[in-house]
């Protein structure tokens, strides 16, 4: 931006400061699906990907350098309390956490979802390219970034548009022409970022981008791999979900004599990283950006990624440990069953969805046996759709829970009906005063399900994106040295609420809050060095308390081994249960 906004209004900052998306709500639930729909369909036919591969782009040199600095950040673009505080913690020159000193990154990676709920011109200036001006208005800074699924909803076209095509947002500048890259780092480090289109294939023109890429590595090269979403999670239900990365690592990279000890994604918002038994392969989540939170109750302890299956009967099986999720998995149940408030409070179209459909449903029951008959298929058809897998296909776990649902949701319509038959005098006053409690009681079972289909591996987004919880949130900045790679989780545990305005780049926040000193004062030259030339690339938007980043864990190396097969304990069923019981009741 060429000024520097004097408040906050919309017409100042040029973009409007957008709430949560509010996932449950109708309008949403109609438009997210249709899109999703449009875009798995058409996408098949016209892949975008197809028509920017023709554009000319090489390998990014970043390896000038003794030490260079990485930002990571996925899933950002959301409410804007969420993102901007993200943004503005990676626009400062340096955080300090954990006794540490790390500096701003001189590449941002973007690692998916950059826009909510769907990719969409003016989404993405106000929910992302808005916010990450204002953090960073002019200090120079790399940027690259790799689809996400809800980047995918309009074919690509926004992301194309903002990533592809040699514009900034802000000090960020972006180089890119495809929606992949490759960048080559310091001390024969590589970072390669794919584009999976809703995790189906990676194009062949993508793949021999990366084939020409991987020409220029010698044997004992490493590779940071980012990609869109952490398939290693489910390969349990679909033990073909990690092959598209595995054939890519053992065709592309490890044909070369190179190594990938280290795959990052986002997709799901929350940082979760696993080790590798008895090698040294880290696979982390690190989807904090500024969207939703999502569970990490629900995240397995161990996992083995690739999985031999029937078309890949001798794919080498990796077994990994869960070594650190954020949040605690106790804290994660806790935000669980906050969905009994939150649901109805924060989608209150959502209420008033299930009062129509309760009203509609009693009158029927009312109406005789034919129409109950009519009202018990539809609801029940209802909650088989509704408990959809995510991810993989659907299995009698899914069916079974739905249909149990669907007729908890008759239930409730026969108990409503039976609840109306008690009144002498029916009259559409009662029908009204039974539109709310209908409504309100509807949710708390849509909750309720959601609550115990979530422990079962069912509808595992539903529950947290009805309850838009706005904070702990996290990002990866990544040192690469002379001495390896290093990652440095950090974590914010609340995001910032209130926030001031900065025209004049000289607000400063302190360990107490924001305090404003006019210029000339004496007392503000001895506190702190006002530099009129730095205005320009200092943050606009300031928060008025100060937030307060952590590590979530201790900088790991990527080269560093994972623990020993002997020093893990065996996952019986029983066990497991008992250990994630345990960890329930453990302080947040």
């Amino acid at each position: 931006m060429s000024h520097r906004p004097k408040d906050l209004s919309p017409e100042q900052l040029r973009f409007r400061p957008q709430g949560p998306v509010r996932w449950l709500s109708p309008r949403t639930l109609l438009d997210t699906s249709m899109r999703f729909g449009l875009a798995r369909v058409f996408g098949g036919y016209v892949d975008k990907r197809e028509i920017i591969g023709g554009r000319p782009q090489g390998v990014y040199n970043h390896a000038d350098t003794d030490e260079l600095w990485i930002d990571y950040v996925a899933d950002v673009g959301d409410g804007f309390n969420a993102t901007y505080s993200v943004a503005y913690l990676m626009a400062q020159d340096h955080i300090e956490v954990g006794g540490e000193r790390l500096p701003r990154g001189s590449v941002l990676v973007m690692g998916g979802d950059e826009v909510y709920p769907a990719g969409d011109w003016l989404e993405y200036e106000q929910r992302m390219k808005g916010p990450y001006e204002a953090a960073n208005p002019g200090h120079p800074v790399s940027l690259y970034a790799i689809p996400g699924n809800h980047d995918w909803f309009d074919g690509l076209t926004a992301f194309a548009r903002q990533f592809t095509e040699g514009r900034s947002v802000g000090g960020y500048r972006t180089v890119q022409k495809r929606s992949y890259f490759a960048l080559e780092l310091p001390h024969r480090w590589w970072l390669f970022a794919v584009d999976a289109q809703f995790d189906t294939h990676l194009d062949q023109t993508q793949i021999e981008y990366f084939r020409h890429a991987a020409e220029r590595m010698r044997e004992g090269d490493q590779v940071i791999l980012c990609v869109p979403q952490p398939s290693w999670l489910w390969t349990e239900d679909d033990p073909r979900s990690f092959d598209r990365i595995d054939h890519f690592i053992r065709d592309v990279v490890a044909a070369r004599g190179a190594r990938v000890p280290l795959v990052i994604t986002g997709d799901r918002h929350h940082y979760a990283h696993y080790e590798e038994v008895d090698g040294s392969r880290h696979l982390v989540t690190a989807g904090g950006g500024g969207a939703y939170l999502s569970p990490t109750h629900t995240l397995p302890e161990m996992l083995t990624a690739p999985r031999k299956s029937v078309p890949e009967p001798d794919a080498r099986e990796r077994d990994y440990v869960l070594a650190k999720e954020y949040p605690s998995k106790a804290k994660s149940m806790g935000y669980a069953f906050g969905i009994f408030a939150r649901l109805p409070w924060l989608n209150k179209g959502f209420v008033a969805l299930m009062a129509v459909v309760g009203l509609i449903a009693t009158v029927s029951i009312l109406e005789g046996t034919g129409t109950f008959v009519a009202v018990t298929a539809v609801l029940l058809g209802a909650g088989v759709g509704f408990a959809h897998p995510g991810q993989g296909s659907r299995t009698s776990r899914h069916y079974m829970l739905g249909g149990l649902h669907g007729l908890a949701q008759v239930a409730l319509s026969w108990g409503g009906a039976q609840l109306i038959k008690m009144f002498d005098d029916v009259s559409l006053w009662t029908y009204l005063a039974y539109l709310p409690v209908a409504g309100l009681v509807g949710t708390w079972l849509v909750g309720l399900y959601l609550v115990v289909a979530n422990r079962l591996g069912v509808n595992a987004n539903e529950l947290f994106a009805g309850m838009s919880v706005i904070d702990q949130k996290c990002f990866l900045r990544i040192k690469v040295a002379a001495d390896g790679v290093t990652v440095y989780p950090i974590g914010l545990d609340r995001v910032a609420r209130r926030w001031v305005a900065d025209p004049e780049g000289r607000i400063k926040v302190a360990a107490d809050g924001v305090t404003v000193y006019p210029i000339g004062l004496d007392r503000v030259a001895r506190r702190w060095v006002a530099d009129p030339e730095g205005a320009p690339t200092d943050s606009f938007i300031k928060p008025v308390d100060p937030l307060k980043p952590r590590l979530i864990e201790p900088g790991f190396a990527a080269l560093h081994p994972g623990p020993r097969s002997s020093d893990v304990p065996p996952q019986h069923p029983v066990r497991r249960l008992v250990a994630q019981a345990g960890e329930w009741f453990k302080p947040g």
